[in-house]
């Protein structure tokens, strides 16, 4: 049985409301609006990158959130929620999901400390991993769910502008639980996602960029391709 927080996302649509540090778009109060106009169109979740853009979203709605951090760290490149203090941080800001880095990269802490600090602290854990082995490891550890946020990200991952729809099969294939989330920019993508047996998919740039879109739009004028996330 699933527990409470994935069970309510099966088959739903979650946004990812963020913006890039320099963004207009960065100051909580504008992830606020962004946040409360995904509820309105009917996103059953939301994804969230800081503890205040956490706090306020979880003042006004009580669907499941997936929190995480993004912060450098020497040494390593792992940049999604590196550290249990981060892990802390984000349940204690309202997130009934913690989403970290679960990929081969170097990192500070191991998966399994990671996963730990959340239930500690009450929260799910979710993996964004980038390939097959990567999933199985992270449920070896203890993840609650995995996430096929980071493919295209890593060197050992498959680099394409569209989504990773072979490793979603062979998520399926192994029988192991997943959120489809990483250039799924319309809707077909993202039903052809569930299809392919995503538990819940997860939606961002496409719904709550507005820079990242425009810039779609500007350099297919141009004859040039761009990030499609």
């Amino acid at each position: 049985m699933l527990p409470s927080a994935l069970a309510r996302l099966s088959g739903q649509l979650i946004v990812s409301v963020q913006a890039d540090d320099g963004s207009p778009l960065r100051d909580t109060s504008h992830i606020l609006a962004l946040g409360r106009a995904a509820l309105l169109g009917g996103a059953a979740g939301l994804r969230l990158r800081s503890a205040p853009d956490i706090a306020a979203l979880r003042a006004v709605t009580g669907v499941p959130i997936i929190g995480l951090t993004k912060q450098t760290h020497p040494g390593t490149e792992v940049y999604i929620t590196a550290t249990p203090e981060e892990v802390r941080e984000v349940a204690a800001a309202g997130a009934d999901i913690v989403a970290f880095d679960a990929t081969d990269l170097p990192r500070p802490f191991t998966v399994a400390e990671l996963v730990r600090a959340a239930h500690d602290a009450g929260a799910l854990a979710m993996a964004d991993i980038s390939t097959l082995e990567e999933a199985r490891a992270a449920y070896a550890a203890g993840a609650d769910i995995v996430g096929t946020t980071m493919s295209g990200y890593t060197p050992h991952s498959p680099q394409q502008t569209g989504p990773d729809f072979a490793l979603m099969a062979a998520l399926r294939a192994a029988k192991l639980p997943f959120i489809a989330e990483g250039r799924l920019n319309t809707p077909e993508l993202a039903r052809q996602a569930l299809d392919l047996g995503a538990l819940a998919v997860v939606v961002g740039s496409a719904i709550t960029r507005p820079d990242h879109v425009t810039r779609w739009f500007a350099q297919a004028l141009h004859g040039s391709s761009g990030e499609q996330m």
